[in-house]
């Protein structure tokens, strides 16, 4: 009998979320899942780890509604989460991990700031072929657990990319896919490859007339004169499509490496 595969779930905004509840539900069948998340909010943790002075992280077992697997929590950041699966909870080879999905996008020059991508650079480093997902969301709700936020149409495009990468793997030099979906997307929305704009997607918001922002407020503004045509941010905020960027752990310069030598090896002029 061919053993199912196995299929890590994690995410950024906590073990709560439904978000991650709703991916959950929506890949149950396609294989057996691992579900290891934060235990707190850890939106803009990145890849980042957290420095434990007693060097002591508890996991501990939590419910979930529905008829999938037990859950697993500790107080560590996306990265760790995923970690701790790879290394202690996972009783086999992980054969996809599935990040999200998260309340808000994740587009242009800031997704290294994003746990949600974080933690699917974290598994993509342990050879793990792993999907980023983000839904659209007002930004009062990047902090919450809000029911009021409908994944359906996420969790469709979860399990969408979540078989095709189950049967067939993921393109030579590709570790990841980040995706990204519109508030208004439906099962009919079409999807499109894209890059990463090296455009800010979110700004920090300017000062309001009764005083400074809250910290770390935040907008979205696109400069459509600088905007590149096949990256992220046009492809989801212009024409409205699901964004899928293929993303790789190699963060190389796409430039000649003997072109690099002889520029830094050439005499001052």
């Amino acid at each position: 009998m061919t053993e199912r595969p196995l299929i890590l779930i994690t995410n950024d905004d906590g073990i709560q979320s439904p978000g991650l509840h709703a991916v959950a539900q929506a890949v149950a069948d396609l294989g057996d899942l691992l579900i290891m998340a934060p235990s707190t909010q850890q939106t803009g943790a990145g890849r980042s780890y957290y420095n434990k002075a007693d060097n002591t992280i508890h996991t501990t077992q939590v419910p979930l509604s529905g008829d999938y697997h037990v859950a697993y929590t500790a107080n560590v950041s996306p990265a760790q989460a995923v970690a701790l699966a790879v290394r202690q909870l996972a009783q086999r080879p992980i054969n996809l991990c599935i990040s999200g999905i998260n309340y808000g996008e994740n587009l242009g020059s800031g997704v290294t700031i994003s746990g949600t991508v974080g933690a699917a650079i974290e598994a993509a480093c342990f050879d793990i072929p792993s999907l980023a997902l983000s839904l659209e969301t007002p930004s009062h709700y990047h902090l919450s657990h809000s029911d009021e936020i409908d994944f359906t149409v996420a969790a469709y495009f979860a399990r969408y990319f979540a078989q095709r990468v189950l049967n067939k793997g993921l393109l030579p030099g590709i570790d990841l896919l980040k995706i990204d979906i519109p508030a208004l997307a439906t099962t009919q929305t079409g999807w499109r490859s894209a890059s990463v704009s090296r455009q800010r997607y979110y700004q920090p918001a300017p000062p309001s007339p009764n005083g400074p922002p809250k910290p770390f407020s935040y907008q979205v503004y696109l400069d459509h004169e600088r905007l590149e045509p096949d990256s992220d941010i046009h492809l989801f905020a212009i024409e409205k499509l699901i964004t899928v960027v293929p993303m790789t752990i190699d963060m190389t310069a796409r430039v000649s490496l003997q072109d690099v030598d002889n520029f830094f090896n050439e005499a001052e002029a």
